[in-house]
């Protein structure tokens, strides 16, 4: 164990591969039916779980996208038991209406059955519409604690980092 300069113990790291550089790695989403929550976002988007865990506190499960090794950017839910939630006394936010996770498809019928299938469940809060540019054509969902996911087509966002950082 090492120690730092107040003197406390330094634990040894946990994992042994760390990113090269500072990166965002993940958007946290208190939910109140983890199961719920895993079952629609698997659903309803491209995102696969990756892990799983329940400790004291509740349970935790991170979702990505498998091809992302590289550099993983993650959703994080988390659903915390009666009394072991370390922002309990805390409103339980969600994002919306403008507040969303945007999830940019391949076409403007990917984003029509994206929308079907939202809406077949209860979940689509607006039908596909197309938006003035950089905004492109769009439905928004909403998942099952309420936040609101965006769905896009022709976003500009691909072409925008590619011209710039590309």
């Amino acid at each position: 164990m090492t120690i730092d300069p107040s003197g406390n113990d330094i634990p040894p790291n946990t994992y042994s591969t760390h990113p090269p550089t500072a990166r965002w790695t993940h958007v946290a989403l208190r939910v109140n039916d983890i199961d719920a929550t895993i079952e629609w976002y698997t659903t309803h988007t491209p995102l696969t779980l990756l892990a799983r865990r329940e400790d004291p506190d509740g349970y935790g499960a991170w979702l990505g996208h498998r091809d992302s090794v590289d550099h993983p950017f993650l959703l994080v839910v988390s659903q915390f038991f009666e009394g072991h939630d370390p922002f309990g006394d805390s409103p339980h936010a969600v994002l919306g209406p403008f507040a969303h996770l945007g999830i940019e498809l391949c076409s403007r019928e990917d984003i029509d059955e994206a929308a079907a299938a939202a809406e077949a469940d209860g979940s689509l809060a607006m039908p596909p519409t197309q938006m003035p540019p950089p905004i492109g054509y769009i439905c928004m969902t909403k998942d099952p604690d309420g936040n609101t996911i965006e769905f896009s087509y022709d976003q500009g966002i691909y072409a925008t980092v590619q011209e710039v950082w590309g």
